[in-house]
């Protein structure tokens, strides 16, 4: 059940109900592709960093190591040791990224493994089916993700069968709750509005999602290939038709400016590879930019990456140590810019919230871009 506790503008400060726990809105959620972060990060890091949700990959974990291995080990939460809430997509956006392996029809997407080229055949059935056995706590609906640059034409038909699929999602998901043996009777369900960069397809598909009455709500299909301009017009078209009383999730996005314009929009539920991958890279988000700590420039910095920062990394360890550890290929390295770069995303998002609370989100994002957009010239 979504709380929505105070708008400030189209800014929305929620709480939303799960049976693994309350989470705060706006939040980002963090990405754990195969029910992992990539960088050597571990549950425990996550409560340390105050991750809220951990998100995981219907379609990796289906490939590997199976869904009805996990579904045997007690589910993803047990699977993973991780107790609070988790989110799955459908394995939709496979369907987009993998396009020289599949064939999409009515009754669902075949396509074959990335890993052993094996025949995978993904319906909303077996989507619902694969994500039930996960036991996460929000399962995605099985969408198709059509290129943001593909014909009016293909669109509007690729979302006319993402609508009959999302019937089934539901219907589906209704009778596993039901199934005695499911390990989640609670799972939720979240549907995706798709439309390209057409507002008057996004409008009546949000129009007709909204009428099959679900948890949730996501915008997906942004962040594909569009400008941000053009990601931010379809924001502004599409919101106001979304259900004020249900979360708003922004499906892939993005960077600080993408969250702090989309949450000034009435997003409430954030998600990206971002942080982590940038994080791998060497590249650390602070409130005064992006920093690579390749550069030369940090050899003998000896301040931590963000002063005042709480993360692990800024606690005990320099600009110049981290710098060393990623030169010598060291996993730490990689480790303390990922947990850096989460922490930052995290400790952003509770700072969106209280500027909602007090009713200064507007002061804030400007301060907080004004502060990004242009950095130190010592940073």
């Amino acid at each position: 059940m979504y709380e929505l506790l105070k708008k400030d503008g189209m800014a929305k400060r929620g709480r939303f109900h799960t049976v693994h726990g309350t989470i705060e809105t706006p939040v980002f959620m963090n990405v754990g592709t195969a029910a992992a972060i990539k960088g050597a990060v571990s549950t425990d890091d996550l409560r340390g960093i105050k991750t809220q949700v951990e998100l995981s990959n219907t379609y990796h974990l289906h490939v590997r190591p199976g869904d009805q291995i996990v579904k045997k080990l007690g589910g993803l939460h047990r699977f993973m040791n991780w107790d609070k809430p988790i989110l799955t997509d459908s394995g939709g956006f496979q369907v987009f990224s993998l396009a020289s392996l599949r064939k999409i029809k009515e009754e669902g997407v075949h396509f074959h493994s990335h890993i052993d080229g094996r025949k995978i055949f993904m319906g909303p059935e077996e989507s619902m089916q694969i994500q039930s056995n996960l036991a996460s706590t929000i399962a995605m609906a099985f969408d198709e993700c059509p290129s943001s640059v593909a014909d009016k034409k293909y669109i509007q038909t690729s979302v006319e069968r993402t609508t009959r699929w999302l019937k089934r999602c539901k219907d589906e998901m209704a009778r596993l709750n039901s199934l005695p043996d499911t390990i989640n009777p609670h799972q939720m369900l979240f549907g995706i509005n798709q439309g390209g960069i057409y507002e008057d397809i996004r409008i009546a598909h949000a129009q007709m999602i909204t009428e099959v009455g679900l948890d949730g709500y996501a915008v997906g299909g942004l962040a594909v290939g569009e400008s941000h301009e053009e990601m931010y017009r379809i924001l502004d078209a599409v919101v106001p038709y979304l259900p004020d009383d249900k979360p708003t999730y922004l499906m892939g996005v993005g960077t600080p400016a993408n969250i702090l314009e989309a949450v000034d929009r009435g997003v409430d539920f954030f998600d990206c590879v971002y942080p982590s991958r940038n994080g791998r890279h060497g590249h650390v988000y602070t409130n005064h930019g992006k920093l690579n700590l390749f550069n030369a420039k940090y050899e003998l910095d000896d301040r931590p990456i963000e002063e005042g920062c709480g993360c692990p990394a800024c606690r005990s360890y320099s600009r110049a140590y981290i710098r060393h550890l990623l030169k010598a290929k060291e996993m730490l390295g990689m480790r303390l810019c990922v947990l850096h770069n989460l922490y930052f995303y995290n400790t952003m998002m509770e700072e969106i919230r209280e500027a909602i609370d007090a009713g200064t989100y507007k002061a804030y994002k400007k301060r907080k871009l004004d502060t990004m957009m242009n950095p130190n010239a010592d940073a």
